[in-house]
């Protein structure tokens, strides 16, 4: 049960930041396009810029991810300390993920 929660969990990391970065892109150059900017260049932008607030937004924030670390260094629990790895590595895969379908479509790379 706990096991299942945890996979769950990972996926839904994964997709959230891919949708944040990818929505925030989107969106962010649908406001360039009507301001008179080129939408394309203001992708590359808007994705450099929303990488971190992917990552946090898909663990839940960084109060969490302290506590859990805490807890697992303070109190021995190392399994603690690994999920919340796992869980950053795998918003940080979706983050990488969104990054690529934007190089993709603007034919420039996101630095």
């Amino acid at each position: 049960m706990e096991e299942e929660r945890f996979i769950s969990s990972i996926i839904h990391c994964y997709f959230i930041a891919l949708g944040v970065i990818m929505g925030g892109t989107f969106i962010g150059s649908i406001g360039a396009f009507a301001t008179g900017e080129p939408p394309l260049t203001v992708m590359r932008r808007i994705a450099k810029g929303l990488r971190i607030w992917a990552i946090v937004a898909a663990i839940g924030g960084t109060f969490d991810a302290i506590s859990n670390f805490e807890r697992g260094i303070y109190e021995g629990s190392t399994i603690d300390v690994v999920k919340q790895v796992l869980l950053i590595v795998f918003a940080m895969a979706g983050v990488q993920t969104a990054l690529l379908i934007i190089e993709w479509f603007t034919q420039e790379s996101v630095d």
